[in-house]
């Protein structure tokens, strides 16, 4: 079967997370992505670890897991884009791309010729996405932007955390993900328009914007009324009750989130008194009682040990489930038979989430080296003499 993005060439000018996360995912689907790297340095996120990739002999390489956790499915390119020489070879492969994307901080690739504008002449129909921290316009526009940072500044961290704890960022780099699946989104979109029209366009993701979408239905209370979330723990803001609870053995999660589930948990515990209390009796009226619900749950799960709970809750019907470690969660059947960690050779990757039953995701290329494939990609624009003359001047 033939991969949704057979023949699709990506230049990609990314490094760190949001891009190369991007880019990640067009590679799955089939695309042929060119990943640009310096050539002394490469992409930053190499060396950020540990831990990094053993060799056969057990040492440490240079690829870090942050690296190859967002890499795969590309060829590398050395190229020093900021000398003359290189943004020739840049532009000679840039008029055989569909897509070009970015993400520098606005402005910087002005002098090189490979703004929009510029790109837009060597390839009329590029469809050309830039990521940055705050977008192309605004106050913040020419700032460089952090996943960390922008966490806070979205007011994502005032909803993470115990309600009289301080505020957490999210365990993960979500600024930065969010953003790279927005512009992968994006950029199948403007695929999909070019095939009608014929014309590319410019695509302009912020992680800001990217981030402050996932706040979703707590952004829209806050919308709607005025008023400031709570951060409420593993709790739900408008469900109760709906968090992480203590069996005699550690932590299990309930979901209780219909009234036919709560009126489930009540007969199986032996609780139906708490379907008449005025307290209990009602979603609204627990969500208004939270602490006083949650408190008498909290008793009645510390009767039993977890597996009691897990086993028996899910056959009522009742949302339960374990916390896991990441060593158990790659252990779980389920994890198991959706066959999420990938092997690549000797490398263990975490599997694609797309299932396309007609263009399934492929898996033919491991993280790259460093300038893995230079001279495999410049052999189809120059000859092996120039290539030998352009890695004495370091360009390559």
């Amino acid at each position: 079967m033939s991969s949704a993005l057979k023949n699709i060439k990506v230049f990609d000018m990314t490094r760190i997370l949001a891009g190369p996360f991007c880019t990640q995912i067009l590679g799955d689907l089939g695309a042929d992505v060119i990943k640009v790297e310096h050539p002394k340095m490469g992409d930053v996120t190499r060396s950020w670890g540990p831990p990094f990739e053993k060799d056969k002999t057990g040492k440490d390489t240079s690829e870090s897991a942050y690296y190859l956790s967002c890499n795969r499915n590309k060829r590398s390119l050395s190229l020093d884009f900021t000398k003359p020489e290189g943004i020739e070879v840049a532009r000679k492969l840039i008029q055989e791309s569909d897509i070009f994307i970015e993400n520098f901080k606005p402005g910087f690739l002005d002098c090189y010729g490979l703004i929009y504008k510029d790109v837009k002449k060597i390839k009329s129909d590029i469809i050309y996405c830039s990521i940055s921290g705050f977008g192309q316009n605004g106050p913040y526009a020419r700032r460089p932007g952090y996943d960390f940072q922008i966490q806070g500044l979205s007011g994502l961290m005032s909803l993470i955390g115990e309600p009289e704890g301080v505020p957490l960022r999210a365990g993960i780099s979500i600024a930065d993900i969010s953003a790279g699946i927005y512009s992968a989104l994006g950029i199948l979109a403007a695929l999909y328009q070019r095939s009608q029209t014929g014309e590319g366009q410019f695509i302009d993701i912020a992680l800001l914007d990217s981030t402050m979408s996932l706040l979703s239905f707590a952004a829209e209370s806050y919308l709607l009324d005025g008023n400031l979330p709570p951060r409420l723990g593993n709790g739900h803001p408008n469900i109760v009750p709906y968090g992480a609870f203590e069996a005699q053995d550690g932590f299990i999660i309930v979901a209780i989130g219909t009234a036919s589930q709560f009126e489930n948990f009540c007969h199986f515990v032996g609780r139906e008194d708490l379907l008449s209390h005025p307290h209990f009796a009602s979603n609204e009226a627990r969500v208004r009682n939270r602490e006083e619900v949650v408190d008498e749950v909290n008793k009645i799960i510390r009767t039993q040990p977890k597996s009691y709970w897990l086993e028996n809750l899910e056959k009522k019907g009742i949302p339960v489930g374990p916390i896991n470690t990441l060593a158990e969660a790659f252990q779980d059947p389920q994890v198991n038979a959706r066959g999420i960690a990938k092997s690549l050779g000797e490398l263990s990757v975490v599997a694609s989430p797309l299932r396309l039953s007609g263009s399934p995701g492929v898996y033919t290329r491991r993280p790259p080296r460093l300038g893995e494939h230079t001279e495999e990609i410049l052999l189809n624009f120059i000859s092996k003499e120039e290539i030998k003359r352009l890695k004495e001047k370091e360009i390559i």
